[in-house]
């Protein structure tokens, strides 16, 4: 199955990184493909916990997503699953591993997520998430995009 891996560097302390993936508030202002607006996340940031968000595109249309935390080493690691929500049915799920490394103040994110049914599915995630890592940046500056 083939696997995406993203590696970023961020130029925030790794705990305003790590926080900001586990802060439901936060992760709203950041979530999603350019355009995209974020809402009603729900964080149960703790092994076993669930997590829940939903973005809007531009256009009005809704995609949920939701998973499972398997790993929270806070502020270095967090491991979940991760399956988008179709008409109540989940899909494929992924796993994804956050590695947050401490580089002087500035964090290397290392973003890893397998279990991709296809090729195909794995670009189009690609894309998606490159996107979110740019507002996610913009997220650790005070510089959102809406």
């Amino acid at each position: 199955m083939p696997d995406l891996r993203i590696t970023r560097l961020f130029d925030a302390p790794r705990e305003l990184v790590y926080d900001a993936w586990t802060d439901p508030d936060q992760l709203t202002r950041w979530l999603g493909p350019k355009g995209f607006t974020g809402s009603a996340a729900i964080v149960d940031a703790r092994p076993g916990g669930v997590w829940r968000a939903c973005i809007t595109a531009p256009g009005g249309d809704q995609h949920r997503m939701r998973g499972v935390y398997r790993e929270l080493d806070p502020p270095a690691r967090i491991v979940f699953g991760f399956s988008w929500e179709t008409e109540g049915d989940l899909r494929t799920e992924t796993l994804v591993t956050i590695e947050l490394a401490d580089l002087g103040g500035k964090t290397e994110m290392t973003f890893t997520q397998t279990g991709f049914p296809t090729t195909e599915d794995r670009d189009d995630h690609h894309t998606g998430w490159i996107e979110c890592f740019e507002r996610l940046a913009g997220h650790l500056h005070g510089k959102e995009e809406r």
